[in-house]
């Protein structure tokens, strides 16, 4: 950034008490927000571009702006001139986010006497009640002289005179700048705000099938669903979202501030097919484009749809896991368990998952960013059922988005230990299993029976009824094909040594 012409790293503000607008100041803007141009990230913080028109007179200016954020991080603001002609130097900034409510407003009266609110009477006129203000109770009780008494609580809801001059009703950036000569110019102002998140969602839609055996096509929608807690309406936004993680010091005062957002939901208008979302590597992440302007008000969630795919092949794996391992358990290289109940356990549960390749030639394609995947099928009467759920880390072209569904309710699996016998002297361990999957399906499943060698570091498996993979160094699969209303045995024995 040495091209920059004014590159503004300000320690944070302490407080953020309401202070006036310095009439000395010009306001930039005052005619109205100019078009925004927002980056959201995952890690709830967006970077906000947006331009300030500068009048500046040859030598010191003070400019203020009302176009930020209350979440506003002071020393991430940059004000340049884009066009590199103008050489203006800012040599003092000043940020306050403390925008006027009831709680500075009755710190603002204390020690006055103001008139609170108790509704109406039966005649239909208001019902008032005088008060003086002893304590505004910012972070205690508050403390009302009424009536020749003292309460601690609000008499009603306080009604305050209606001259506002003195009080910040928006944030607020107040710069001091020298100028070498009069100019006039749109300035670019970037910022990164605090309070501004957003998440993708996929929804699959597979059709209606009885048992389903093998690859069937599916419809998957995409969405991006942007949230804005960051205190600022954006009536006119161009957006782009950053995929992965950037590293970003986590701010816990604006962390503090999202509790208790309210958050609306914003219909999305189907009567014109939008400009499709585009996306393209950028640095090691990946930016989304809306490629059009969205209105993002305060307090709002918006979701607006990032990808559409018909025909998508998804095939269904069946797993069964038979052995429960102890939580946490690891093995060092020179330890060993001669217990023969270790690993012996057995659950009847087959784990169900759907799998898509994220390729072109399966009508994706696109790097896909985190979020939540939910499965539905339709009925026979074509309605919509929910079947799973999970959720899916960064995807990029070419790999395979993994679903969990559940487990299957009519395919059970059994396991057992049919021999051990463990040789101190020798430190030599043989131990042998037999794991049984039953279908009660109308067709033939294949499961993949996962087996793990957890007794020690060196083994090897001496005799077997079905070939199997190995997934890393103590993992075998044993894919097996079980028949409709039928079974299928998988056996082995394994030899450990340490």
């Amino acid at each position: 950034m040495s091209k920059l012409h004014s590159a503004l790293l300000f320690s944070a503000l302490g407080t953020f008490a309401a202070t006036a607008i310095f009439s000395p100041y010009a306001l930039a803007q005052e005619g109205g927000a100019a078009p925004v141009a927002l980056t959201i990230y995952n890690q709830n913080f967006a970077v906000a571009r947006t331009t300030v028109d500068l009048d500046l007179k040859a030598g010191a200016n003070k400019v203020t702006t009302t176009n930020v954020t209350s979440q506003l991080e002071p020393d991430s603001v940059v004000l340049r001139d884009p066009s590199g002609k103008v050489a203006f130097k800012v040599t003092e900034q000043n940020y306050d986010a403390g925008v006027i409510d009831q709680n500075s407003l009755l710190e603002k009266f204390e020690g006055k006497t103001i008139q609170f609110s108790r509704g109406t009477g039966p005649d239909g006129k208001p019902i008032t009640v005088d008060g003086k203000i002893i304590r505004a109770g910012v972070n205690m009780q508050p403390m009302i002289e009424s009536e020749g008494l003292i309460q601690f609580n609000l008499p009603g809801i306080p009604l305050f005179p209606a001259a506002t001059d003195g009080l910040l009703l928006k944030p607020t950036l107040r710069w001091q700048i020298d100028a070498p000569r009069a100019a006039h110019l749109a300035a670019e102002l970037a910022y990164i705000t605090n309070g501004m998140s957003w998440q993708a969602t996929y929804n699959v839609v597979a059709p209606e099938s009885k048992d389903v055996t093998g690859p069937e096509h599916v419809d998957l929608f995409g969405w991006v669903t942007m949230q804005n807690n960051s205190g600022t309406d954006f009536p006119e936004a161009r957006i782009k979202l950053m995929a992965g993680d950037v590293a970003k010091i986590q701010d816990m005062r604006a962390r503090g501030q999202m509790n208790g957002m309210a958050m609306a939901m914003d219909a999305v208008s189907a009567y014109a097919a939008p400009p499709p979302v585009t996306q393209q590597a950028f640095d090691d992440f990946h930016l989304y484009d809306l490629n059009r302007t969205v209105s993002l008000m305060s307090g709002e969630t918006k979701q607006v749809e990032f990808i559409e795919a018909n025909q998508v092949e998804m095939d269904r794996v069946y797993q069964y896991d038979g052995g429960t391992l102890q939580p946490g358990y690891s093995l060092c290289p020179t330890c060993h368990n001669d217990q023969p109940s270790f690993g012996a356990t057995s659950n009847t549960k087959v784990n169900v998952r759907a799998e898509i390749k994220n390729s072109a030639a399966n009508h994706l394609g696109m790097p896909l960013p985190a979020g939540r995947i939910r499965l539905y099928r339709r009925d026979a009467g074509g309605q919509m059922e929910f079947i799973g759920e999970g959720t899916i880390s960064h995807t990029p072209a070419e790999e395979t988005v993994k679903v969990p569904v559940g487990s299957a309710f009519d395919v059970t699996g059994e396991r057992k230990q049919t021999d051990f016998h463990a040789d101190q002297r020798a430190h030599t361990i043989d131990e042998s299993y037999e794991i049984t999957v039953k279908n009660q399906k109308t067709t033939a499943v294949d499961v993949v029976v996962a087996e793990h060698m957890i007794r020690a570091m060196n083994w090897q498996i001496t005799e077997q009824s079905t070939k199997f993979n190995k997934r890393d160094s103590t993992t075998l699969e044993f894919p097996v094909t079980v028949p409709a209303a039928g079974e299928t045995k998988v056996t082995y024995t394994v030899h450990y040594t340490w």
